[in-house]
């Protein structure tokens, strides 16, 4: 039984699991078998100590699936041996973002392998809330990818996105991989940018219409037909490149909206006349705001096919061995597992 831990920035540890026991679980929690967890960019931010709202030592990891092993009384919705994929977004319930409905930005947030020990460990007890039942036939590897999916349905449901819509995506690592099958699924047109061949054929092979290398290729020119001359209507920086945001807005349609996910402090250059003769709509967008069943929803139905977007799979006792590879051959890589099953 082990907890995999960054003890401080650049010191990575495989502890002897110190969590709760099946006996020991509070009222409104769940106790979760972890089978299966992936390995986020922001895990590596951790790692790396450039996360800053992570205490060390912390138990990292927010995209897990698993078991349920046992439940807290006043718990009925979910019973001993049901498959639950984990929302790692914990809100307050009382502040004003959360009475707006907006329960990913709340005053009091806590997220699983951030704030909170998370789950790359044999067992986490979490919020009844944030356990999301699944159906037996699904399996743990496909059901930890939906905490991924569920950042690329937060920022389309932030900007928006429909069968009429031409989207340019920017980056087409795991971020711009799940923005492009979610906008897909509502027939939008997907044009992707990156600098990376072998990324942009992958985006290709998960739906893009269009990939362009922006060393090669100017992404304004190439775009500049699009929507009846117009450009793109909606433009979702997946790189989290802050000079990003200026060209976007140079580029999108009149009407057109912007999503951010990056995390970056450094300032850009933004132009206010590009902004207001447009009318351009530019939105943050960060965690999910409680969409993790509609993507489990995608995901059973088959309408999200995800499975080769999980390239490698480590056993957890050799989560280094993932991280190493994530950073000496990310190009190899687009979503690395940890599994815990065995």
């Amino acid at each position: 039984m082990v907890a995999l831990t960054v003890e401080k920035p650049h010191v990575l540890a495989l502890r002897p699991e110190n969590g709760p026991g099946v006996g020991s679980v509070k009222a409104g929690e769940v106790l979760v078998r972890v089978q299966r967890a992936g390995i986020c960019g922001s895990d590596l931010h951790i790692y790396h100590g450039s996360n800053p709202f992570a205490v060390y030592p912390r138990v990292i990891g927010h995209e897990f699936s698993g078991t349920v092993e046992a439940v807290g009384d006043g718990v009925a919705t979910l019973a001993v041996g049901d498959h639950v994929v984990v929302d790692p977004v914990v809100s307050c319930g009382h502040c004003y973002a959360c009475r707006a409905g907006r329960t990913n930005v709340c005053a009091n947030l806590e997220v699983f392998g951030v704030h909170r020990d998370g789950g790359f460990r044999n067992h986490v007890a979490v919020p009844a809330a944030n356990a999301v039942k699944l159906r037996s036939d699904l399996p743990f590897s496909i059901a930890a990818l939906a905490e991924p999916f569920s950042i690329a349905a937060n920022v389309l449901s932030r900007t928006g996105i429909a069968a009429d819509d031409t989207l340019l995506v920017y980056g087409a690592g795991t971020v711009g991989l799940t923005v492009v099958q979610v906008a897909k699924l509502h027939g939008a047109r997907c044009i992707v940018a990156d600098i990376d061949d072998s990324r942009l054929e992958r985006a290709r092979e998960f739906g893009a219409d269009v990939v362009l290398n922006s060393a090669r290729v100017s992404v304004p020119d190439a775009v500049r037909d699009e929507n009846d001359g117009l450009g793109p209507t909606v433009v979702i920086d997946g790189a989290g490149v802050p000079a990003l945001l200026e060209e976007a807005c140079r580029i999108a349609s009149p009407a057109g909206r912007i999503g951010l996910l990056g995390f970056s402090p450094n300032p850009c250059p933004v132009i206010q006349q590009e902004i207001v003769k447009k009318e351009l709509t530019l939105v943050g967008s960060r965690l999910n705001r409680r969409l993790l069943p509609q993507v489990v929803e995608w995901l059973e139905s088959g309408r999200l096919q995800p499975a080769a977007m999980i390239t490698q799979v480590f056993p957890a006792a050799d989560a280094a061995s993932a991280f190493a590879l994530i950073e000496k051959d990310p190009s190899s890589t687009i979503k690395v597992q940890l599994d815990f099953e065995s």
